[in-house]
Protein backbone atom coordinates (compact mmCIF):
# COMPACT_ATOMS: atom_id res chain seq x y z
CA UNK A 1 0.00 0.00 0.00
CA UNK A 2 0.81 3.52 -1.04
CA UNK A 3 1.16 6.00 2.09
CA UNK A 4 0.64 9.69 1.48
CA UNK A 5 0.74 11.08 5.45
CA UNK A 6 4.01 12.23 4.94
CA UNK A 7 5.17 15.13 2.44
CA UNK A 8 8.01 17.32 1.57
CA UNK A 9 5.42 20.15 2.74
CA UNK A 10 4.62 18.68 5.90
CA UNK A 11 5.82 20.84 8.88
CA UNK A 12 8.97 18.70 10.17
CA UNK A 13 7.17 19.10 13.75
CA UNK A 14 4.12 17.57 12.97
CA UNK A 15 6.44 14.55 12.00
CA UNK A 16 7.18 13.96 15.41
CA UNK A 17 3.41 14.82 16.51
CA UNK A 18 2.37 11.97 14.07
CA UNK A 19 5.26 9.27 15.32
CA UNK A 20 7.05 10.38 18.19
CA UNK A 21 9.48 7.06 17.41
CA UNK A 22 11.16 9.07 14.55
CA UNK A 23 12.74 10.55 17.19
CA UNK A 24 15.59 8.46 16.97
CA UNK A 25 15.63 8.87 12.86
CA UNK A 26 16.21 12.59 13.26
CA UNK A 27 19.99 12.53 14.56
CA UNK A 28 20.58 9.77 12.22
CA UNK A 29 20.31 12.15 9.14
CA UNK A 30 21.77 15.13 11.53
CA UNK A 31 18.82 17.01 12.22
CA UNK A 32 18.50 18.79 15.55
CA UNK A 33 14.94 19.48 17.51
CA UNK A 34 14.76 23.52 17.21
CA UNK A 35 13.34 23.52 13.18
CA UNK A 36 10.45 25.97 14.57
CA UNK A 37 7.81 25.83 11.88
CA UNK A 38 10.28 24.90 8.80
CA UNK A 39 8.14 21.80 6.83
CA UNK A 40 10.21 18.60 6.04
CA UNK A 41 11.88 19.74 2.55
CA UNK A 42 13.28 22.60 4.00
CA UNK A 43 14.96 20.99 6.75
CA UNK A 44 16.42 18.56 4.46
CA UNK A 45 17.60 21.08 2.38
CA UNK A 46 19.70 22.96 4.89
CA UNK A 47 20.96 19.39 6.14
CA UNK A 48 21.62 18.61 2.80
CA UNK A 49 20.30 15.26 2.83
CA UNK A 50 18.08 13.48 0.28
CA UNK A 51 14.34 14.15 0.74
CA UNK A 52 13.41 10.93 -0.67
CA UNK A 53 15.58 8.69 1.19
CA UNK A 54 14.21 10.70 4.40
CA UNK A 55 10.80 10.27 3.95
CA UNK A 56 10.98 6.73 3.03
CA UNK A 57 12.28 5.84 6.12
CA UNK A 58 9.96 7.49 8.19
CA UNK A 59 7.18 5.85 6.24
CA UNK A 60 9.25 2.55 7.07
CA UNK A 61 8.77 3.44 10.72
CA UNK A 62 5.53 4.70 10.79
CA UNK A 63 4.17 1.84 8.62
CA UNK A 64 4.85 -1.72 8.75
CA UNK A 65 3.52 -2.48 5.38
CA UNK A 66 4.80 -0.30 3.58
CA UNK A 67 6.82 -1.01 0.77
CA UNK A 68 9.11 1.85 -1.73
CA UNK A 69 8.36 2.12 -5.44
CA UNK A 70 11.43 1.00 -7.47
CA UNK A 71 11.67 3.88 -8.83
CA UNK A 72 12.74 5.95 -5.80
CA UNK A 73 15.62 4.00 -4.68
CA UNK A 74 17.16 6.01 -7.89
CA UNK A 75 16.46 9.30 -6.50
CA UNK A 76 19.19 8.91 -3.51
CA UNK A 77 22.85 6.94 -3.46
CA UNK A 78 23.81 3.80 -1.67
CA UNK A 79 26.49 5.85 0.41
CA UNK A 80 23.34 7.94 1.31
CA UNK A 81 21.39 4.96 2.84
CA UNK A 82 24.80 3.38 4.70
CA UNK A 83 25.98 6.60 5.90
CA UNK A 84 22.42 6.73 7.76
CA UNK A 85 23.03 3.11 8.87
CA UNK A 86 26.05 3.65 9.90
CA UNK A 87 24.87 6.37 12.69
CA UNK A 88 22.38 4.39 13.49
CA UNK A 89 24.89 1.78 14.36
CA UNK A 90 26.68 4.24 16.68
CA UNK A 91 23.90 5.98 18.27
CA UNK A 92 23.13 2.12 19.29
CA UNK A 93 26.44 0.69 20.38
CA UNK A 94 27.15 4.72 21.67
CA UNK A 95 24.29 5.32 23.22
CA UNK A 96 21.17 3.02 23.75
CA UNK A 97 23.07 0.15 25.04
CA UNK A 98 25.69 2.15 27.27
CA UNK A 99 22.31 3.66 29.17
CA UNK A 100 20.30 0.48 29.24
CA UNK A 101 23.05 -1.08 30.56
CA UNK A 102 23.30 1.52 34.01
CA UNK A 103 20.00 0.42 34.34
CA UNK A 104 20.78 -2.90 34.75
CA UNK A 105 23.71 -2.71 36.76
CA UNK A 106 20.96 -0.28 39.08
CA UNK A 107 18.92 -2.67 39.09
CA UNK A 108 20.92 -5.64 39.43
CA UNK A 109 21.89 -3.91 42.87
CA UNK A 110 18.75 -4.24 44.00
CA UNK A 111 18.32 -8.21 43.44
CA UNK A 112 19.57 -10.88 45.38
CA UNK A 113 23.11 -11.40 44.46
CA UNK A 114 22.25 -14.79 41.95
CA UNK A 115 19.84 -12.57 40.15
CA UNK A 116 21.52 -9.69 39.74
CA UNK A 117 24.19 -11.85 38.17
CA UNK A 118 22.12 -13.32 35.64
CA UNK A 119 20.55 -10.14 34.77
CA UNK A 120 24.11 -8.44 34.25
CA UNK A 121 25.24 -11.52 31.97
CA UNK A 122 22.10 -11.50 30.07
CA UNK A 123 22.63 -8.30 29.15
CA UNK A 124 26.46 -8.72 28.74
CA UNK A 125 25.68 -11.25 26.35
CA UNK A 126 23.29 -9.70 24.31
CA UNK A 127 25.29 -6.40 24.07
CA UNK A 128 28.26 -8.66 22.32
CA UNK A 129 25.62 -9.96 19.86
CA UNK A 130 24.23 -6.52 18.90
CA UNK A 131 28.27 -5.44 18.62
CA UNK A 132 28.85 -8.62 16.23
CA UNK A 133 25.98 -7.88 14.22
CA UNK A 134 26.57 -4.63 13.20
CA UNK A 135 30.64 -5.21 13.07
CA UNK A 136 29.75 -7.43 10.26
CA UNK A 137 27.73 -4.87 8.42
CA UNK A 138 30.87 -2.10 8.88
CA UNK A 139 33.34 -4.51 8.09
CA UNK A 140 31.46 -6.85 4.83
CA UNK A 141 28.49 -5.41 4.25
CA UNK A 142 29.10 -1.77 3.83
CA UNK A 143 32.49 -2.23 1.90
CA UNK A 144 31.29 -4.46 -0.60
CA UNK A 145 28.14 -1.90 -1.33
CA UNK A 146 30.51 1.01 -1.88
CA UNK A 147 33.03 -1.39 -4.55
CA UNK A 148 29.11 -1.34 -6.13
CA UNK A 149 28.47 2.11 -6.50
CA UNK A 150 32.38 3.03 -7.53
CA UNK A 151 31.73 0.48 -10.42
CA UNK A 152 33.80 -2.10 -8.68
CA UNK A 153 33.23 -5.92 -8.86
CA UNK A 154 33.55 -8.06 -5.71
CA UNK A 155 36.39 -10.69 -6.09
CA UNK A 156 35.20 -12.89 -3.70
CA UNK A 157 31.59 -13.96 -5.13
CA UNK A 158 29.67 -12.40 -2.12
CA UNK A 159 26.07 -10.66 -2.63
CA UNK A 160 23.83 -8.96 -1.39
CA UNK A 161 21.69 -12.32 -1.05
CA UNK A 162 24.00 -13.77 1.52
CA UNK A 163 23.57 -10.61 3.85
CA UNK A 164 19.56 -11.25 3.12
CA UNK A 165 19.75 -14.80 3.80
CA UNK A 166 21.64 -14.57 6.96
CA UNK A 167 20.02 -11.31 8.35
CA UNK A 168 19.36 -12.05 12.11
CA UNK A 169 16.79 -10.39 13.91
CA UNK A 170 18.96 -9.20 16.86
CA UNK A 171 15.78 -7.36 18.35
CA UNK A 172 14.14 -11.21 19.12
CA UNK A 173 16.78 -11.88 21.69
CA UNK A 174 15.24 -8.89 23.75
CA UNK A 175 12.26 -10.91 24.29
CA UNK A 176 14.25 -13.32 26.63
CA UNK A 177 15.68 -10.48 28.99
CA UNK A 178 12.04 -8.97 29.02
CA UNK A 179 10.64 -12.18 30.14
CA UNK A 180 13.36 -12.22 32.89
CA UNK A 181 12.06 -8.86 33.79
CA UNK A 182 8.14 -9.27 33.97
CA UNK A 183 7.92 -13.37 34.99
CA UNK A 184 10.61 -14.38 36.89
CA UNK A 185 12.16 -11.52 38.57
CA UNK A 186 11.19 -11.28 42.08
CA UNK A 187 9.53 -8.58 44.21
CA UNK A 188 11.98 -4.94 44.35
CA UNK A 189 12.03 -2.79 46.86
CA UNK A 190 10.72 -0.41 43.92
CA UNK A 191 9.15 -1.19 40.75
CA UNK A 192 9.72 2.47 39.26
CA UNK A 193 13.77 1.04 37.84
CA UNK A 194 12.37 -2.20 36.59
CA UNK A 195 8.94 -0.39 34.85
CA UNK A 196 11.73 2.41 33.14
CA UNK A 197 14.24 -0.61 32.36
CA UNK A 198 11.09 -2.73 30.58
CA UNK A 199 9.63 0.60 28.88
CA UNK A 200 13.36 1.31 27.40
CA UNK A 201 13.35 -2.05 26.50
CA UNK A 202 10.34 -2.38 24.49
CA UNK A 203 11.29 1.00 22.36
CA UNK A 204 14.99 -0.23 21.62
CA UNK A 205 13.38 -3.88 20.24
CA UNK A 206 10.72 -1.75 18.21
CA UNK A 207 13.68 0.64 16.48
CA UNK A 208 16.11 -2.56 16.35
CA UNK A 209 12.79 -3.81 14.40
CA UNK A 210 12.44 -0.84 11.81
CA UNK A 211 16.30 -0.62 11.50
CA UNK A 212 16.14 -4.54 10.01
CA UNK A 213 12.85 -3.17 7.95
CA UNK A 214 14.99 -0.50 6.55
CA UNK A 215 17.57 -2.92 5.77
CA UNK A 216 15.21 -5.33 4.19
CA UNK A 217 13.25 -3.03 2.33
CA UNK A 218 15.40 -0.17 0.82
CA UNK A 219 19.41 -1.30 0.93
CA UNK A 220 18.64 -4.62 -0.23
CA UNK A 221 16.60 -3.73 -3.32
CA UNK A 222 18.68 -0.68 -4.11
CA UNK A 223 21.84 -3.05 -3.88
CA UNK A 224 20.15 -5.92 -5.85
CA UNK A 225 19.41 -3.26 -8.62
CA UNK A 226 23.52 -2.18 -7.98
CA UNK A 227 24.20 -5.86 -8.77
CA UNK A 228 22.40 -5.95 -11.91
CA UNK A 229 23.69 -2.94 -13.49
CA UNK A 230 26.94 -4.59 -12.59
CA UNK A 231 26.17 -8.07 -14.55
Amino acid sequence: MKHLLFTPRMKMADLIHANYRLLFVLPRFGISLGFGDKSIGEICRICGISETLFLLVCHVYTFDDFLPEPGELHTFTADDLTGYLHRSHEDYIGQQMPEIRRQVLALSGCCEAKNGRILERFFADYSREVVNHFDYEETVVFPYIHNLSAGRRSDEGYSIGQFEENHSNIEEKLGDLKNILIKYLPGLPSEGPRRTLLLDLFLLEDDLNKHSLIEDRILVPLVEQLEERMR
